[in-house]
């Protein structure tokens, strides 16, 4: 049976995402992706953008920062309680990869602050503070966020985040005995271990993904993915980056793992962005076994016959060359 402390972490909280082209990042994410910018700041002489999707409950969604290098920042999680928080606080310190306490962001409260093995940043907290609509986006019903914004790829939540890693177990591992995340896929290697293992908080059937870095490099970004409402949201969505220049990497598509119906874009930044139609499979099952797939059976590539290209396995932001990796 699933151990009680495996329902601490409630769900992916909050993204930090860095750009080096941060005006062309917040059009993209502000005007495209109908996002709704909440706060400003520029702390330590950094450029800062807070942004929600139209559905979030908390304050902000998103954390857009502007730096030389694209790539993710600060990456956190709520808790389920005060009780919970203090657990994972404890069993993060246990395992010798704490920081410590610090101020929340914008509406979110005491945040402790670590790193996973891989070096993401990473914060937990429980305190948060819930979006108050204004009159310019107040919703017609009274069970959503903020109104829908009827325009652009209308994000409506944030679905998850998938890291490279130059160690995918030891990840994998901090992930599900510190954060009692709960495994849902994986791909077993030939000569063991795993080239990207599907962990999950609540009944999603993944929060969290680390995918192996072929480059080996190491604290990287594999994609943010932003949750749509159809798959006719996602084939839309395409039409949006065509119009407007954005490079689209793959899809639309469906992935044979958790069978999330998808598309990859670069923002302008260079930071991959997911759009992933995910809420049709659900992992109702507090004990479901976990799916492992061979390196063999990976080769008949996605649900549909497409084959994952070249660039899924080595771009990654900050992005690095061959001759650069550790």
């Amino acid at each position: 049976m699933t151990d009680s402390t495996s329902f601490d972490v409630a769900h992916l909280g909050n993204v930090e995402l860095l750009t080096p082209t941060f005006e062309k990042s917040l059009w993209f994410f502000r005007d495209l992706l109908a996002m709704r910018v909440v706060a400003e700041s520029d702390a330590g002489g950094r450029q800062s953008v807070y942004l929600r999707t139209w559905d979030e409950y908390q304050r902000y969604t998103l954390k857009l920062t502007a730096s030389d290098d694209a790539g993710v920042g600060r990456t956190t999680f709520r808790t389920t309680s005060a009780e919970a928080l203090d657990r994972r606080v404890a069993a993060i310190e246990a395992a010798g990869l704490g920081i410590g306490w610090e101020d929340g962001e914008v509406g979110t409260g005491r945040t402790y602050t670590f790193r996973d093995p891989d070096g993401h940043d990473m914060g937990i907290y429980w305190e948060t503070e819930r979006y108050i609509a204004g009159d310019e986006d107040r919703p017609a019903l009274k069970n959503q966020a903020s109104a829908f914004p009827g325009r652009g790829v209308n994000a409506r939540r944030l679905d998850h985040i998938n890291y490279l890693a130059k160690d995918v177990v030891a990840n994998g591992r901090f992930v599900a005995d510190v954060l009692g995340g709960r495994e849902s896929e994986r791909i077993a290697l030939d000569d063991g271990g795993y080239a990207a293992w599907w962990f999950h908080f609540n009944n999603k059937s993944y929060d969290i993904v680390y995918s192996d870095d072929w480059l080996k490099h190491g604290n990287r970004l594999h994609h943010v993915a932003f949750a749509p409402d159809t798959r006719e949201d996602i084939l839309k969505a395409a039409d949006i980056f065509l119009e407007n220049g954005i490079h689209i990497e793959s899809g639309p598509h469906k992935h044979a793992i958790n069978q999330t119906f998808f598309l990859y874009v670069w923002e302008p930044g260079g930071n991959r962005i997911e759009f992933a139609n995910a809420g049709a499979r659900l992992l109702l099952d507090p004990d479901s076994p976990v799916v492992e797939w061979t390196q063999e059976e990976r080769k008949k590539g996605q649900a549909w016959g497409m084959k994952t290209i070249e660039t899924f396995h080595t771009h990654g932001t900050p992005v690095v060359r061959e001759d650069q990796h550790s």
